[in-house]
């Protein structure tokens, strides 16, 4: 049942009910769970913030506050999630203007990523113990690759 929403309401209600009727069940499950976190976390940063106090000034300090934990592509992310929500809440005269117009997006600076990739080396040597047949030149015999030797990998 869908709850009657109104300018007094908690942004993180509206924004639950938001993702309940335009999201549910449109989306992937992947991106579901993220648009769940993302309500999650403007519960947990702003729980009593209001729709109609939803200015400019307090959502770049929810952005901020998020900011201060995330780096900046996660708190980019976070911020089109909402933004979809709110410029549905402008369209339907909830809040008078869009607070996220010129928003400014900060964060962490990111972490050193792990490679995750296989290089050449262990990409041949997993192509000569794949366990199914080679289906390469219409042919369905299994065959060996050849590859150099190389100590201490995989």
């Amino acid at each position: 049942m869908l709850k009657d929403m109104n300018s007094e309401t908690p942004f993180y209600e509206y924004y639950r009910q938001w993702v309940d009727v335009y999201k549910k069940g449109a989306i992937r499950e992947a991106t579901m769970s993220k648009y769940l976190m993302t309500q999650k976390w403007v519960e947990k940063l702003a729980p009593e913030l209001k729709l109609c106090e939803l200015s400019r000034t307090a959502y770049q300090q929810l952005l901020n506050d998020y900011a201060k934990e995330h780096e900046r592509q996660t708190t980019l992310d976070f911020h089109h999630q909402l933004k979809r929500a709110i410029i549905d809440a402008v369209d339907e005269g909830m809040i008078g203007r869009d607070p996220t117009r010129k928003a400014i997006i900060k964060g962490k600076t990111p972490r050193t990523k792990k490679i995750k990739y296989l290089n050449q080396f262990e990409l041949h040597t997993l192509i000569a113990h794949r366990p199914y047949p080679s289906v390469r030149h219409g042919t369905t015999k299994a065959r060996a690759v050849s590859c150099p030797q190389k100590t201490n990998r995989l």
